[in-house]
């Protein structure tokens, strides 16, 4: 008999493969003139040879691609709820002869496992999270899951929408109802949220804003001495 949880498991993995049935054909071309601040997160992370790398809500893959490109000695990994994303993420390594060098799994941001979803036996070196948050409902879960998968003093990075405050404010009105289209919200209390695991000495906290306060670019550090 299917729980509660399967259930609003099931419900959210159909609402995505929903939403991005058609949408994942021309995700990329259009994503590029908004999602600003991905490559720079991508060099940021200076990704170093055999390292563990887990995108989490990778979509078409577009960034993990971008990653082996970087650093082609890296274990590049991609988790994503929507399977349909998956599709067009597969076609793409097919295409560029990487099925060996990047793992993709279907699964949701507070629910993986570094060992049940991606069968490694130690926890990743490095986790980054692309404009992908702010379409998580369950966010809070995500980041807390995150850590958990990281290993001690590992870094969880993040770049997505901020509050716009020093954007003028016609554009900022118009940013947001062009975002809410696509039922994404930027959410400033993100970095709130990780301010207080900041205090709860889970890691430290780095930001680099994007544009005008339109986008942030988070780096957290987790604590030495936290295992899980």
């Amino acid at each position: 008999m299917e729980t509660a949880q399967q259930q609003r498991t099931e419900n959210q993995r159909e609402r995505l493969n929903k939403l991005y049935r058609f949408q994942r054909h021309f995700y990329d071309l259009t994503r590029r003139f908004f999602l600003f601040g991905r490559d720079d997160l991508l060099r940021q992370m200076n990704v170093l040879p055999g390292e563990r790398i887990l995108e989490v809500g990778c979509g078409t893959g577009r960034n993990l691609l971008k990653l082996a490109q970087l650093q082609p000695e890296a274990k590049i990994y991609g988790l994503d709820a929507a399977d349909e994303m998956l599709k067009t993420a597969g076609a793409k390594l097919d295409a560029q002869n990487r099925q060996k060098d990047i793992v993709l799994r279907q699964g949701l941001a507070e629910q993986f496992d570094y060992q049940m979803t991606f069968k490694l036996e130690q926890p990743f070196d490095k986790i980054f999270i692309s404009y992908s948050l702010s379409m998580f409902p369950n966010w809070r879960e995500a980041l807390r899951n995150a850590l958990r998968n990281l290993k001690p003093d590992g870094d969880l990075y993040i770049v997505d929408f901020w509050d716009g405050a020093s954007l003028p404010a016609w554009f900022n009105r118009l940013w947001r109802w062009w975002l809410a289209l696509f039922k994404v919200y930027a959410r400033p209390d993100f970095l709130e949220f990780l301010k207080d695991l900041r205090t709860e000495n889970a890691g430290e906290l780095t930001v680099t804003p994007v544009g005008r306060r339109y986008a942030f670019i988070a780096h957290f550090q987790k604590n030495k001495g936290i295992s899980q």
